[in-house]
């Protein structure tokens, strides 16, 4: 019996130690593995404007003043006194943000109501607008894009004399250029 104690003993003994091998044997073969690393995020900005230096009154145009002008807006004044009279300048608009912008419309505003004696028109590159316009896919590239929009307003002569205002008329005219970040 007590050979059989000191047996088990033995193999209790040689287990523990083929243990003891295993777990060394295991640790000497594990590894980890590590990635580390720094990340820095720049600002970017979405920066579509008015470069409001660039306004230029053409030379055919009646007095033009501006009279509210920032980045976004851009508002002016003219006096047209008889037929023929134009008011016409260029502005350029500048994308120098860190993503394209897309033009996808030009809201204009309505003179049906005066349409008899005035044209308005805008023209942005080389394309004429008379109405708003939806729709559009235009790209004004990051960082360098520029595109001039021309404003033409016209005292036109209707074919009846009649038609022509007999008091001062003023007209609010709006364009709108919506831009949308391209993905």
């Amino acid at each position: 019996m007590e050979k059989k104690k000191n047996g088990q003993l033995f193999i209790i003994g040689v287990l523990a130690v083929a243990i003891l091998f295993m777990s060394i044997g295991f640790a000497a073969y594990a590894q980890t593995l590590n990635i580390s690393g720094e990340v820095t995020v720049k600002p970017v900005k979405w920066s579509v404007h008015w470069d409001t230096d660039s306004f230029v009154k053409d030379a055919s145009s009646v007095n033009i003043t501006q009279t509210q002008f920032s980045e976004t807006s851009y508002q002016f004044t003219a006096t047209l006194t008889k037929p023929g009279d134009v008011a016409k300048f260029t502005i350029d608009a500048v994308n120098d943000g860190n993503f394209d912008a897309n033009l996808t419309g030009i809201t204009l505003s309505s003179i049906e109501s005066y349409s008899d004696y005035l044209t308005y028109e805008v023209k942005y590159g080389s394309t004429t607008y008379t109405a708003t316009q939806t729709g559009l896919s235009t790209l004004l590239a990051k960082e360098t894009g520029r595109e001039t929009v021309t404003v033409t307003v016209t005292y036109v002569a209707p074919e009846d004399s009649t038609k022509l205002p007999s008091n001062d008329v003023t007209v609010n005219l709006t364009a709108a250029f919506n831009y949308t970040q391209v993905e």
